[in-house]
């Protein structure tokens, strides 16, 4: 309860985080929130939001930003 009120109050400080995950595709398409994963990732667990991790320096880099997504069109079987 203190921590989501001081999240609303002061924004999430992204201390926990997931371990590094590289999926095995390089482009391994759009995630929820509409952006593309590129390499390897972390996520906040507390917040969900997704940052790129750098490997080589073992640090968290820029957060994946969402790009606008087109929407798919499914077939129709009639």
């Amino acid at each position: 309860m203190i921590r989501s009120l001081s999240n609303l109050l002061f924004g999430c400080t992204h201390q926990h985080t997931t371990f590094p995950f590289t999926p095995r595709h390089r482009n391994s398409g759009p995630t929820a929130s509409g952006a593309t994963r590129n390499g390897t990732y972390v996520a906040c667990l507390d917040c969900g939001q997704e940052f790129s991790y750098n490997w080589k320096e073992m640090r968290v880099g820029q957060q994946v930003t969402a790009r606008a997504v087109t929407p798919e069109t499914q077939p129709s079987f009639r």
